[in-house]
């Protein structure tokens, strides 16, 4: 990246003006939302993650905040998360090529930053996504010439892949009789040390964890280039998005939760069961998205502003919820028994903290701090932290 440091002096912060609030505001309720799919593995292992009758679910309380959580957030924010990923990759590479810079060569180096960040971030929690991110970062740079619709349907394929694999889980799972020791049960055994394959089922998660958030991404770049995140479109477009996607995608959540149910939580539906769920993320995702932009056309409210500033420190706020979460569900608290209705508060007592601190830091530093030190080590100089008064 040599000769880069002519580039530098243009590469402040993005003007107030010049942000796409949109973006912005899906991105902050997107970081929120993801704290409710992570919180209870702060608490519980894999397996009460995957099976609501595996643990933290006592009352018809817990039942219920689990069983919402499945229809109604599950994979829904990730994929949300993801899809913003995709569009703030494509708007890093543009303002790059606009200003001159090197932007692919920048883009490698910057996302090789973040598979750092999330290496480390691993080490604390293993739910880490920025990993899938970072890798998943070299086939978007690799294909990013794309159409947008050709993005599009590819993230889309990918994405729909993982319901195959969640069939040939089931499939392996009956024909061995995998205990699912970890996965679908609970376990004294860390993942990974369990029967042979239980530890094929494992790469095959990861393999599907990894798709998921490669689809996402790829899908994020191609609805990006269509304008679809920055409101281009008219009300009627996304009113329309929003009833359909949500329609169709919360509806086959709920089917699959009711099938999972239906079946005692059996195992030989273990994977099969999620297989709804998955093909309802990208209508459910998409028909959030829409709300989301309807909502950021509005006048503004002192709940959108907070929002806004969330989203503008997504990588501090996710880090943070981390660290919050195992510094207090699993560390302070790890001898007390905590069901899912006490993580819901845990997830909201974070969400006032995040709500208060981001606009409170923002209005002294243009960045968070998290952001700041990626964009340091991005350019590989000092650059400004605090607002010009």
């Amino acid at each position: 990246m040599q000769g880069e440091p002519q580039q530098v002096p243009n590469s402040g912060p993005v003007a107030e003006s010049a942000r796409i609030t949109s973006l912005d505001l899906i991105r902050g309720v997107a970081v929120l939302g993801i704290l409710l799919m992570n919180a209870v593995s702060f608490k519980y292992e894999p397996a009460t993650v995957w099976n609501l009758s595996a643990g933290g679910s006592e009352t018809w309380l817990d039942w219920s905040v689990g069983v919402l959580g499945e229809i109604f957030v599950d994979q829904k924010f990730m994929g949300l998360f993801s899809l913003l990923f995709g569009a703030g990759m494509m708007l890093f590479i543009d303002r790059a090529a606009a200003r001159g810079a090197r932007a692919v060569l920048l883009n490698l180096w910057r996302n090789g930053l973040l598979l750092v960040i999330g290496i480390l971030h691993s080490l604390l929690w293993q739910g880490d996504v920025l990993v899938v991110y970072a890798l998943a970062s070299l086939f978007l740079l690799a294909l990013r010439k794309l159409s947008a619709r050709a993005l599009i349907i590819l993230g889309a394929v990918i994405f729909l892949l993982t319901a195959a694999n969640g069939l040939l889980m089931q499939s392996i799972v009956n024909a061995t009789g995998a205990p699912l020791a970890g996965l679908w049960k609970p376990t004294d055994l860390p993942l990974g040390q369990g029967a042979m394959a239980d530890n094929l089922l494992l790469l095959l998660l990861l393999l599907d964890y990894f798709m998921r958030g490669l689809g996402m991404i790829l899908m994020g770049a191609g609805l990006y280039r269509t304008g679809f995140m920055h409101g281009d479109r008219a009300p009627r477009t996304y009113r329309r998005t929003a009833v359909i996607g949500l329609g169709v995608g919360l509806s086959l959540a709920a089917a699959g939760v009711g099938w999972v149910a239906w079946s005692g939580f059996s195992r030989e539906v273990a994977f099969i069961g999620q297989v709804p769920n998955t093909v309802g993320t990208i209508p459910a995702a998409l028909g959030y998205m829409s709300l989301i932009i309807l909502w950021n056309q509005r006048g503004n409210s002192w709940l959108k502003t907070r929002l806004r500033t969330v989203g503008r420190m997504a990588l501090t706020n996710y880090l943070s919820q981390t660290i919050l979460g195992v510094l207090i569900l699993t560390w302070l608290l790890g001898d007390f028994t905590i069901n899912r209705a006490g993580v819901l508060l845990f997830v909201v007592a974070v969400w006032g903290v995040q709500l208060a601190w981001s606009p409170a830091w923002l209005s002294r530093f243009q960045f968070g701090p998290a952001e700041w030190l990626w964009r340091v080590a991005t350019y590989r100089r000092g650059q400004p932290l605090r607002r010009r008064v």
